[in-house]
């Protein structure tokens, strides 16, 4: 199927382009979420015409993402957890809790921006994710972990 893409989307295109997809893929998520739409005459000449506005909106975006991730950057979060005598933690952090200790301290972040590399964070100590606030913008915050016995 081809669309056309409102905005960036991450290895597949910049705003205006149009792609070749799966059709699950675009029926099942790009259209749906507003990202992209189906590649009709109609639906071309409509974009063109909406292009200076989709254009203007999306460096708003990015301009709003750049300025909470100069904020943002450097940050320390700092967690606790329960864990045992090793500096195993009996459970794990996730993107989750990171989000709500993000939250808590003024950041406006959503889970599914929390970047863990490895996986959640299973033990006591320091480690640095990424929080990726918009496709360019992807910023490092510093996670301290800390352990509760029990």
């Amino acid at each position: 199927m081809q669309i056309i893409l409102l905005e960036k989307v991450v290895n597949l295109g910049n705003l205006g382009e149009i792609v070749k997809v799966k059709d699950g893929y675009a029926r099942n998520f790009l259209i749906p979420s507003g990202r992209a739409r189906r590649a009709t005459e109609a639906a071309k000449a409509e974009f063109e015409a909406k292009r200076a506005e989709l254009e203007k909106a999306a460096a708003a975006k990015l301009a709003e993402a750049q300025a909470q991730g100069e904020k943002l950057a450097g940050t320390t979060v700092k967690v606790t957890q329960k864990a045992g005598v090793d500096g195993r933690l009996f459970g794990s952090v996730t993107n989750h809790d990171i989000a709500e200790e993000l939250i808590k301290q003024g950041y406006q972040v959503v889970k599914a921006q929390i970047r863990l590399p490895n996986g959640p964070l299973k033990v006591v100590g320091d480690s640095t994710i990424s929080v990726a606030l918009h496709t360019d913008v992807v910023v490092e915050v510093n996670v301290s972990v800390y352990g509760e016995t029990a």
